[in-house]
C-alpha cells in the first residue's frame, strides 16, 4: 500500500471511530468522561448560622412556611432558618449528634435523627418544640416519608435496616432487614414505594410501605458504596451517588437498568433537584459540587467546581430556585451560603 493510500485509510478509520464515539456518548446527553466547565453559580447572600464551626449535615425545606431546617451535627442542634427574612429564628437543642432532618409540610412537623441517642425526634413546626422521641435503630441517618402509608422510614446506617415510624402515634411499627451498611432512603411518588441504597451490596432495594417488605433488589452496575440517592418520580429515574468510586449512576426504575454513569464530586453525599429547571446538584465531602441537566430523557454534566471546604450539603427552593449550602467554617463560623444559577 502506498503512503498516500495508507494515509487515506487511517483518516477513514479515524472518522469511523469518531462516529462510533459520538453515537455511544450522545445517548446519555454528554460524554461521561468529558471535563465539565466550572459551575455558573452566583452568591447572593451569606448568613451566619450561629453556634460553633462544627459539622453540618442534612437540610430540609418547607417552602410554604419559608423554613429551612439544618442539622448542626457537631452542636447537636437543629437550626431553623427563615428563607424569606434570611435569618435564623431558632436553634433547637438536645438533638444529639443530629444527622438527618426531614420537613413534612402536610403534617406541620419535622423529623430528625438523633444519632447520639439512637432516636428520632419529632418537632412541631409552629412551636418549634420537640413533641416526641422514638427509637431509631443503632445509627439513624437519612429519612423519607410515605404520605400514602403515613410512615417515616429511617436509614439505620450501621444496623443494616430501615426503621419504620408511624406518624399518627410517633411509634416504631416495623424494621426492614436490608443487610450491610445502609445509605439514603427515598420515596417514589408514582409507585408509592420506598427505595433504599444498600451500600454494602451495591444495590437499590425497593420496599412496599403497605407491608414493609422488600419487593425487589436491583443491582447498581459500576457502584461502589452507593450512599446518596435521589428519586425523580416524573422521569422514573433514580440518581445514585457512590462514595467508593465517585460515580453518579442513573437507574431506570421500571427496567432496573443502568442508563448512564458519570464521574462526580469527590466523596459525594447529598443530592438536590430543581424539578422546574431540571437541574441536579451533587455535593461532595471534598467541597466539590457537580451539576447535571436531566431534561428530555437525557442526562448531561454541565458543571463542576470546588465550592468551599465541607460543602457536602445542598437544598433548593422550588419557587425562588435559590440554592442553599450550609458551610461549617467560613472565617471561623458556620454560615449559610445562598446561591443562584448564573444562567437563568
Amino acid at each position: 500500500m502506498t503512503a498516500f493510500k495508507l494515509k487515506l485509510a487511517k483518516n477513514a478509520l479515524s472518522l469511523a471511530l469518531l462516529a462510533v464515539i459520538f453515537v455511544a456518548t450522545s445517548h446519555a446527553g454528554a460524554s461521561p468522561g468529558a471535563v465539565a466547565p466550572p459551575l455558573q453559580l452566583q452568591t447572593i447572600a451569606e448568613i451566619p448560622l450561629g453556634g460553633h464551626p462544627t459539622r453540618l449535615d442534612y437540610a430540609s425545606l418547607d417552602a410554604g412556611r419559608h423554613l429551612l431546617f439544618i442539622a448542626h451535627l457537631g452542636d447537636s442542634e437543629v437550626i431553623v432558618f427563615d428563607t424569606e427574612a434570611r435569618r435564623v429564628v431558632k436553634r433547637i437543642a438536645n438533638v444529639s449528634h443530629v444527622h438527618g432532618v426531614l420537613a413534612i409540610p402536610q403534617l406541620g412537623r419535622v423529623y430528625a435523627s438523633a444519632t447520639g441517642t439512637d432516636e428520632v425526634v419529632a418537632i412541631d413546626e409552629t412551636t418549634l418544640q420537640v413533641i416526641a422521641r422514638m427509637p431509631g435503630g443503632t445509627y439513624p441517618d437519612g429519612l423519607a416519608y410515605s404520605p400514602a402509608a403515613r410512615k417515616v422510614y429511617v436509614s439505620d446506617e450501621h444496623g443494616g435496616t430501615d426503621t419504620v415510624l408511624d406518624v399518627a402515634t410517633n411509634t416504631r411499627v416495623a424494621t426492614v432487614q436490608v443487610g450491610g451498611v445502609i445509605g439514603n432512603t427515598q420515596y417514589d411518588e408514582v409507585s408509592h414505594h420506598m427505595f433504599i441504597s444498600a451500600q454494602s451490596a451495591n444495590q437499590l432495594v425497593e420496599v412496599d410501605p403497605k407491608t414493609d417488605r422488600i419487593v425487589r433488589r436491583m443491582p447498581v452496575p459500576g457502584a461502589k458504596e452507593n450512599h446518596g440517592l435521589l428519586i425523580d418520580s416524573a422521569s422514573r429515574r433514580a440518581f445514585v451517588a457512590c462514595q467508593g468510586n465517585n460515580q453518579l449512576i442513573v437507574i431506570d426504575l421500571q427496567s432496573a437498568a443502568a442508563i448512564a454513569h458519570f464521574p462526580v464530586a469527590e466523596d459525594p453525599d447529598v443530592l438536590a433537584f430543581d424539578a422546574q429547571r431540571q437541574t441536579l446538584y451533587v455535593a461532595g465531602e471534598s467541597g466539590q459540587v457537580s451539576e447535571f441537566k436531566v431534561s428530555d430523557g437525557k442526562v448531561s454534566k454541565t458543571g463542576e467546581s470546588f465550592l468551599a471546604p465541607d460543602a457536602h450539603v445542598v437544598a433548593i427552593h422550588p419557587i425562588s430556585h435559590e440554592i442553599y449550602f450550609p458551610l461549617k467554617d467560613v472565617g471561623g463560623k458556620p454560615v449559610l451560603r445562598i446561591m443562584r444559577g448564573g444562567k437563568e
